[in-house]
């Protein structure tokens, strides 16, 4: 039976899992508490991979003290040895009594055999559901979709005017959305595994594609979507690739000299197949997913042409729309998802788990394609 003490222990652990949100990837981020009655005797979470899983940490902060206590983790203990060792067998040889799990793990080497291990060993087990068990779902629902398909979870990020503009007749985007937005996307960066963007917005916008903000972030990898291989030599992308990671899609349209080009400069080029001229989407998916380590999560910043590539795909699993309280208007200026369309608001793709905030004078709205979490 699950008590409000329990209650508050686990929400305790949800924000330790926090702290290491964009850092533990290709694992999840886990928190974990121990307690002996209304105490807590030690308390930890997965900094990074490669080091000690949450259970472990909170064990070693009780000072290895925890025999007949009580450990609330957010996700379940893993079975099996990685760089790390089981974590369902560490609990076992500690003497740990119950663990309360808030989410279980969907990975094959997991699935449940964590839980089962325990139970075996005579410690009791309790997995909660409601609003606790939604939120440990939430912070790794990248780490979810990949470990159940072996694709990455595919953020697709945009800023637009209140009329639905992205940019001006003339090109021009610098900004639409306010400081605070543009902040926060920083952040975002600094979460996620990959970024994407397409040949159209590399040459106009000339991105650099880093997180830029204050702390301990690392860089994500950046991808571009270029058919042909087009990225110019002299692009902020291409300069900086021998300090941060740089990928980009190409097709069999790409010049072989265009490659070594890119090659010569640092980047990394992948050859995939085409879906209506373009990159094939789905291809350069799995290749991310399968990489090691395997890229989990991808924010999607533009442009319109690989947007429309990625819906039509059904690639996308989360948006993100940063509305700006502004009119651009112009019949000329671009929209956040072009290609073809659908034919009929009937066959719209629908959005589900639909919610909304003000960030400085902006609105975002934060949408999800599935119905269901992973």
């Amino acid at each position: 039976m699950v008590s409000g003490l329990d209650i508050s222990f686990m929400q305790r652990a949800l924000n330790l899992a926090d702290l290491a949100r964009g850092k533990t990837s290709p694992n999840p981020t886990v928190g974990a508490v121990i307690a002996r009655g209304e105490t807590v005797v030690g308390e930890g979470y997965h900094k990074r991979a490669g080091e000690d899983h949450a259970e472990v940490a909170a064990i070693k902060a009780a000072g290895g003290d925890v025999r007949g206590a009580t450990i609330f983790v957010t996700l379940e203990p893993c079975c099996h040895t990685g760089r790390t060792g089981p974590c369902s067998q560490a609990l076992i040889e500690a003497g740990i009594a119950r663990v309360v799990v808030a989410s279980l793990d969907p990975s094959a080497k997991v699935n449940g055999k964590g839980l089962e291990d325990l139970r075996a060993a005579g410690i009791k087990v309790e997995v909660l559901d409601g609003l606790l068990a939604a939120r440990a779902r939430a912070q790794n629902e990248a780490f979810r979709k990949h470990a159940v398909t072996g694709l990455p979870f595919v953020i697709f990020k945009s800023a637009m005017s209140l009329d639905g503009k992205i940019a001006t007749a003339t090109g021009d985007s610098k900004w639409i959305s306010g400081e605070e937005s543009r902040a926060l996307v920083h952040a975002l960066r600094g979460e996620v595994d990959a970024i994407a963007v397409g040949s159209g917005t590399a040459q106009i916008d000339d991105p650099l594609l880093t997180c830029r903000i204050p702390g301990d972030n690392r860089q994500p990898l950046r991808i571009v979507f270029d058919s042909r291989a087009g990225l110019a030599p002299e692009s902020q992308l291409v300069r900086t690739a021998g300090v941060v990671a740089t990928l980009v899609f190409v097709t069999s349209d790409a010049s072989p000299e265009k490659i070594k080009a890119l090659e010569a400069a640092g980047v990394e080029v992948a050859q995939v197949g085409t879906m209506d001229g373009q990159v094939d989407v789905g291809e350069a998916l799995l290749n991310l997913g399968s990489r090691e380590p395997a890229v989990i999560s991808l924010l999607l910043e533009g442009g319109p042409t690989l947007a429309a590539s990625f819906v039509e795909s059904g690639a996308i699993d989360k948006v993100m729309t940063f509305i700006a309280p502004k009119f651009i208007g112009g019949k000329a200026a671009r929209t956040p998802v072009e290609g073809r369309g659908f034919r009929m608001v009937g066959e719209a793709l629908p959005l589900y788990r639909v919610t909304h905030k003000a960030v400085g004078d902006d609105i975002l709205i934060t949408a999800y394609t599935n119905q269901e979490e992973w």
